[in-house]
């Protein structure tokens, strides 16, 4: 007999006195919590003179804090078996750490430290300005990284949603430690920061542990938000960056919807069935049936104010007309027939499984009660989740289908050697 899943207990949320909200998932079965603080300050946020802000900020709360050296903070979790991690991503800056349940108030204690007094010192700005540029030297030199900054920019233009999270080499050469601190000023205060764990904690416990830790005493300071403009996208271009190299690397993708649009779940499962493992079609077209490419799939995002969706695609530079081609026959495809019943059926399996085991996990699980707060969406039990995915029929595959997969609304950006 199968063993029947234990049922979810949802999403706990508390927003305390001085603006902090906290949500949490108690997660039978394990013994460790994941613990992370999102702040609402991020490249979207930024103006293109500083560009790139967000993300030095986050590298220097790490150089030292009142209480703790930079050594210390990465020895802090570490030495318990845990781990200390942060990104910073086109809406939220993220601190997450990851321990055994008996260590959450030093992880509390740590990311309270680091977050909300770190020291940022001229000479740590001076040696961490090295590492950003080097970081982005590491994305240059990544062709199939850098294809997708390339795409990005040409989809959003001037639009904040365009911006490199790790900047320029110009602006980042050019931050001043006033442009961090006001940074650090402006944004990192309890109303604009999310916190969510999931594991073998109870919400109150989590509270508890937070006052502990000094959260709940932190001033509320400025609460207004932060300013956020209206997305908006480019024209459908093409165009191609030459570099030498063995490959073209393409990505063609087009803005979609909102994080707590209901079509995103139709979204996420006709990129699935087209490229989304190794049985989708551009998988089969284009690697297995024609040798076109090793690596194509599809991708996906979403936002609180737009999303994104594309094809990747990398081929040798002689068959670069033939491998674009081949996507755009099927992007066509799917636009004009949309997606016939029973493949549909077999792409819901598909996407559902991937959710499921997604989030086995308790990162995965805590993620997802922060995103109930970050897009301001109500918690859907993963029953719930399924229910919708097997809600779309035909139509509703068809309507987004016709509506974004479209191959001449599609921008299209490619890098490699030159082209015919």
């Amino acid at each position: 007999m199968a063993p029947t899943p234990a049922p979810e207990t949802g999403v706990q949320r508390t927003v305390l006195p001085n603006g902090l909200t906290v949500l949490s998932e108690f997660y039978p079965g394990v013994r460790s919590v994941a613990l992370g603080a999102w702040v609402r300050a991020a490249s979207v946020h930024e103006a293109r003179e500083v560009m790139g802000v967000s993300h030095m900020l986050e590298h220097l709360v790490f150089k030292g804090t009142e209480r703790r050296s930079a050594h210390q903070l990465a020895l802090s979790l570490e030495a318990l078996g845990g781990s200390l991690d942060a990104y910073t991503s086109r809406e939220h800056t993220s601190y997450q750490a990851r321990v055994l349940d008996e260590h959450l108030p030093q992880a509390a204690d740590v990311m309270c430290d680091l977050m909300f007094r770190p020291l940022l010192r001229a000479e740590d700005l001076k040696l961490e300005r090295k590492v950003v540029l080097e970081e982005i030297s590491m994305m240059e030199d990544t062709p199939d990284d850098l294809v997708f900054e390339l795409h990005n920019e040409a989809l959003w233009g001037q639009h904040p949603m365009g911006y490199s999270i790790l900047g320029t080499r110009d602006t980042v050469a050019g931050m001043t430690l006033d442009t961090l601190r006001t940074l650090h000023a402006r944004a990192y205060h309890p109303s604009h920061v999310v916190v969510s764990a999931s594991g073998n904690v109870t919400h109150e416990r989590l509270l508890a542990v937070l006052a502990d830790a000094g959260w709940a005493d932190l001033a509320r300071g400025d609460d207004r938000p932060m300013i956020e403009r209206d997305a908006a996208t480019t024209p459908p271009s093409a165009r191609h960056t030459e570099r030498e190299g063995a490959q073209s690397h393409i990505v063609l993708g087009s803005a979609t919807v909102a994080h707590r649009d209901p079509r995103r779940y139709a979204l996420m499962l006709v990129d699935t069935l087209l490229g989304g493992g190794m049985s989708s079609r551009l998988f089969q077209k284009v690697r297995e049936e024609r040798g076109l490419a090793y690596s194509v799939y599809t991708f996906q995002s979403f936002h609180a104010l737009a999303g994104s969706h594309g094809v990747y695609v990398g081929t040798a530079p002689e068959t670069h007309a033939e491998a674009l081609a081949a996507v755009r026959d099927e992007l066509r495809r799917v636009a004009d027939e949309g997606i016939p019943g029973d493949e549909l059926a077999q792409g819901k399996q598909q996407l559902k499984g991937q959710i499921v085991l997604g989030l086995e996990s308790s990162s995965a699980r805590m993620f997802r009660a922060a995103s109930v707060e970050l897009y301001r969406e109500p918690f859907r039990p993963l029953d719930e989740v399924l229910r919708c995915i097997d809600a779309i029929d035909v139509e509703a595959a068809r309507a987004v289908c016709g509506e974004y997969f479209q191959p001449d609304q599609q921008t299209v950006v490619s890098l490699g050697p030159a082209i015919g």
